[in-house]
């Protein structure tokens, strides 16, 4: 019987690759927000739910993919990149202010338990 190989995943396509975003952090040393855009193995998304913890510690992330039609894909926070904000504690997620400004960094947030 023939095996189909070509059809497997590799172990490289299931971490993502932290030289891919300089400047970017895990997002287990600082958890994303709802809205935020992150990097994950499939490429660029936007946070759409933070949920409970995974097995390694870190919490669970619904990611929306910008594709049409994708269903939501589910990361580990320790496999995730996050733009790095200077001034916010790596424990308090970012919360980007409306307007465009970056004066929603500083603010307090409400930790999950």
């Amino acid at each position: 019987m023939k095996r189909h190989l070509n059809k497997r995943v590799q172990n490289a396509e299931l971490y993502v690759d932290c030289d891919a975003r300089p400047g970017w952090v895990s997002a287990h040393d600082r958890l994303p927000g709802v809205g935020e855009e992150v990097y994950c193995a499939v490429g660029v998304g936007e946070v759409s739910a933070v949920l409970g913890k995974t097995g390694d510690g870190s919490r669970l992330l619904e990611i929306r993919l910008p594709t049409a039609g994708a269903k939501p894909y589910f990361a580990a926070a320790s496999n995730v990149l996050v733009v790095a904000v200077p001034g916010v504690a790596p424990e308090a997620p970012y919360r980007p202010a409306l307007d465009g400004s970056d004066a929603g960094a500083g603010a307090a947030a409400v930790w999950l338990t």
